[in-house]
């Protein structure tokens, strides 16, 4: 698999302050990469290091095959990691023909990007009258324009409504559909689960996981259940290996399963020990069980 951006044992400090710490994980082209981690996690930080906006303290990192210096690799990236700045008096088209300029691309590449954003129909009317949502739609066709190999968002979805949050996600999926890598940086669970095929997992500048989102959340998944004898049904889980840690709320009952089994099975198994259920549902643990599954253990 064709690689677009290894990192190994990164490590930024600001004074005492350890930002990024042994940071290492690599980028295959195709997929969707998701950085997530709460703020102050070191998101940023790792993004304007590879982007030569900030000066790393330890490690490595390489553009692509590394043969490339980081200069001419950066040529291939496109990057949102501020604020989109437009002129607010010129229009969406004369404020893209001024970064035609400044990458070198033919003013051709303009509509194309438009249209990609759905933002065709109002290209010449003034960025000011723009809505937050459009105005990181139009930052995404500037970053488009020089057809990227890879597209790096920071936190792309901030300050948006729900319905500008749904388009965002909804642009990101094709422009990766179409076959460009995309690296985002989140701390927005949903985000990361709805959006990416990767994940990496950071907190105070460490990896926590990195990896396939949907093997993160493959776990075996966990029962909630109800008995009309609540302490038979808790011994019996305690007894059980196939039941992992159990929860107890008022009447609730929730077990994680160790190996697989459907409820069906776990109906059987319980009738045949004397147990009746009254309420018995099977759940796949959320991207956010897992992280906070993580997170508890640091």
């Amino acid at each position: 698999m064709e690689t677009v951006l290894t990192i190994k044992n990164l490590t930024k400090k600001f004074g005492y302050l350890t930002a990024v710490k042994d940071l290492s994980f690599t980028i295959n082209k195709g997929n969707v990469y998701g950085i997530l981690g709460p703020n102050g996690s070191g998101k940023s930080t790792t993004l304007g290091i590879v982007l030569n906006v900030v000066n790393k303290t330890e490690g490595s990192f390489h553009w692509f095959d590394g043969n490339v210096s980081t200069h001419n690799a950066l040529k291939k990236v496109g990057a949102i990691i501020e604020r989109p700045n437009f002129y607010p008096y010129m229009t969406a088209y004369q404020n893209l023909k001024l970064v035609c300029k400044i990458k070198g691309v033919p003013y051709s590449k303009i509509e194309e990007k438009l249209q990609v954003v759905d933002l065709l129909d109002r290209k010449d009317h003034k960025f000011k009258t723009y809505s937050l949502g459009m105005k990181q739609r139009l930052a995404i066709a500037s970053a488009l324009l020089n057809d990227p190999e890879i597209l790096i968002l920071d936190e792309p979805t901030n300050g948006l409504d729900p319905q500008g949050i749904h388009q965002i996600r909804e642009l990101i999926k094709k422009i990766a559909s179409d076959g460009t890598t995309i690296l985002l940086a989140s701390h927005l669970l949903d985000e990361v689960e709805k959006v990416c095929s990767h994940v990496v997992v950071l907190r105070k500048g460490e990896k926590l996981y990195s990896g396939r989102v949907d093997e993160m959340i493959s776990s075996h998944g966990f029962l909630e259940l109800k008995a009309e004898n609540q302490e038979q049904l808790l011994k019996f889980l305690d007894d059980k290996k196939m039941f992992g840690k159990i929860k107890v709320e008022d009447d609730l009952v929730t077990a994680f399963l160790d190996q697989p089994m459907d409820a069906k099975a776990v109906n059987k198994l319980m009738f045949e020990n004397g147990i009746t259920l009254s309420h018995l549902v099977k759940r796949k643990e959320s991207l956010e069980e897992q992280f906070l599954k993580l997170t508890d253990n640091v």
